[in-house]
């Protein structure tokens, strides 16, 4: 089973090691040509608070956004920050991680696609245009054909995890993931990195909606939230179904 190799670490991590070593393995060939039409989304498109809204700093954009087809996985995060925030915080706390994770980390941009606030306010991560499959530096070996979606705090066992919260990914993750996947299922991945829990080129069977220690070394996204993602599976689930005139799940 591909859960025998999952590492859950007994201590608070620091946001540097959170991310640490995912920066992206650059692909060729078909990986790196630009996204064909996508299907009509399963669910609609949540309002989305872009990084010309949030002032990301575009200057330190190192090079063009890869795209990557189908969204086939969703990888919840959590960032590391402080609960105690006020979400009209959350834009500056956005460019400080912008700037860390170019500046420190030496990757080409911020690594998640999508980062959520405790509001449920959902911002644009990573550049490229939010309506296509960009990839990020959010989950070594498997960048590509998923989403990474950033909870903006720190989720240490017995820390409460907002509703709005909860339901901001959830609508982002039922609007991304490929409508023939069922976010309550699993899906085969294929490692591209040896430095994830996988060799390279191992086929993998995860969770449509994982945690990233699902596939990394790392206490990330915590304790406290990696026990709501059921939640956030059923809820993106739920979203999916809403309008259907048979009333029958999404396939």
């Amino acid at each position: 089973m591909w859960l025998r190799r999952t590492v859950v670490c007994a201590m608070v991590v620091p946001l540097a090691f959170l991310v640490f070593r995912d920066a992206p393995v650059r692909l060729v060939g078909p990986e790196r040509a630009a996204a064909k039409p996508a299907e009509p989304a399963a669910a609609p498109r949540p309002v989305i608070v872009s990084r010309a809204q949030w002032h990301a700093d575009e200057s330190l954009v190192k090079e063009d956004a890869v795209y990557t087809g189908t969204v086939r996985a969703v990888f919840v995060h959590h960032t590391g920050h402080t609960n105690r925030y006020d979400c009209a915080d959350a834009p500056k706390m956005l460019r400080a991680m912008e700037e860390m994770h170019v500046r420190g980390e030496g990757w080409d941009d911020i690594g998640y696609n999508f980062v959520v606030d405790r509001c449920g306010t959902v911002y644009e991560g990573r550049a490229g245009g939010v309506g296509r499959s960009v990839r990020g530096a959010h989950a070594t070996g498997f960048n590509a054909h998923s989403v990474g979606i950033a909870a903006l705090g720190t989720f240490d066992p017995g820390v409460p995890v907002p509703k709005a919260l909860i339901e901001g990914i959830a609508k982002v993750g039922a609007w991304k993931l490929d409508r023939s996947i069922d976010p309550q299922g699993f899906v085969r991945m294929v490692s591209t990195n040896d430095e994830s829990l996988y060799r390279r080129g191992e086929v993998v069977h995860l969770h449509a909606v994982a945690g990233h220690r699902d596939t990394f070394r790392t206490y990330c996204p915590g304790e406290a939230l990696y026990a709501r993602l059921p939640a956030i599976r059923a809820e993106m689930a739920r979203l999916r179904d809403v309008g259907r005139p048979d009333g029958r799940p999404s396939p």
